[in-house]
């Protein structure tokens, strides 16, 4: 069985706008990782270890941006908003289609 490793946020899908691109996002916002690190060639199971340590710093705020203290709030809109600008440059398109 061949062990999947993760493309890094920069080359992953829609500027990382996946499921794991958030994990990796919401680690920089919470300070789990520097935002030098992108991740590339992390196995399943490094990623997972990595999302249950964002779960459980996501888990005081009932994982809502809206419940973040200000200066999170402020880091969280930040990483966010950029990650969303390059994306729309790079042509995403942030409408759900009927398959998605």
């Amino acid at each position: 069985m061949t062990d999947l490793k993760y493309a890094g946020i920069e080359k992953d899908e829609n500027n990382g706008l996946t499921h794991l691109g958030r994990i990796v996002r919401d680690a920089w916002v919470f300070g789990i990782l520097p935002e030098t690190e992108t991740c590339a060639g992390w196995n399943h199971a490094q990623m997972q270890n990595l999302y249950e340590k964002v779960y459980a710093a996501w888990e005081p705020y009932a994982h809502l941006p809206s419940r973040l203290p200000e200066a999170l709030q402020q880091r969280h809109a930040q990483i966010y908003s950029q990650a969303i600008s390059s994306a729309k440059a790079k042509g995403w398109d942030p409408e759900l289609k009927d398959d998605d």
